[in-house]
């Protein structure tokens, strides 16, 4: 549990002590819901996708990205130029799909991915099979006060804060906007203007997380 008056725990750790972590939540018979937060480009989805290639079927990895909006309904927002924002996603669908997965049951459930190909989301593109003991999901906001994000929180048995210094992920950050497709100004541009202003939010939501990661790799 975070201290308020010292902040949460802060944990130096590799892929392995990470693992082994997260394999003391995957209880047979249970479902616990670990969250995964930090800014654009400190290796969220990467940490993940470790993680859950050590536990096999005993988790599965549901993020956050597969609620973005469609750019068809950005553009009709006037929110296009931002994609990335709070309020560029569909926070209450993610609150609810993460509702359903924690109540656990019979049957699969299926969540969204995000295409970074096609800078769109897909439907029903992730299988959590029923009796997953571990969903591991990740995003920008996931620590966020202002509403609906609360409700995400809730769904939440415990969150951890990934932090990396900037001079590491900005650089990174940059790198995966001109992979997709950006010019190398666009992508430096779009990294210190779109992504700086989310970064500073997600920085803000650092004190709520249960645990500070400092990922060695």
């Amino acid at each position: 549990m975070t201290d308020p008056l010292s902040g949460p725990p802060v944990l130096r750790a590799t892929t392995a002590d990470l693992a082994a972590r997260v394999q003391a939540l995957a209880m047979p018979g249970g479902r616990t819901v670990l969250g995964l937060t930090g800014a654009p480009g400190a290796g969220k989805s990467t940490l993940c996708t470790a993680l859950a290639g050590a536990l096999g079927t005993q988790a599965a990895v549901v993020g956050m990205d597969g609620f973005h909006l469609a750019n068809a309904e950005l553009e009709r927002l006037g929110r296009r130029d931002r994609k990335g924002a709070p309020d560029t996603f569909d926070a209450g669908g993610y609150a609810a799909l993460l509702a359903r997965l924690r109540a656990g049951g019979e049957d699969t459930v299926y969540a969204p991915a995000f295409d970074r190909t096609l800078e769109e989301s897909i439907g029903s593109a992730v299988p959590v099979p029923a009796g997953t003991p571990l969903i591991l999901t990740e995003g920008n906001y996931l620590l966020l006060e202002d509403p609906p994000w609360p409700e995400v929180r809730r769904q939440l048995d415990t969150v951890w804060f990934l932090e990396v210094p900037d001079e590491v992920r900005v650089p990174r950050l940059i790198s995966r906007h001109v992979a997709f497709g950006k010019t190398s100004a666009q992508a430096e541009a779009w990294a210190a203007q779109v992504d700086g202003r989310n970064a500073a939010r997600i920085q803000a939501s650092r004190s709520r997380a249960d645990l500070i990661v400092q990922w060695t790799g």
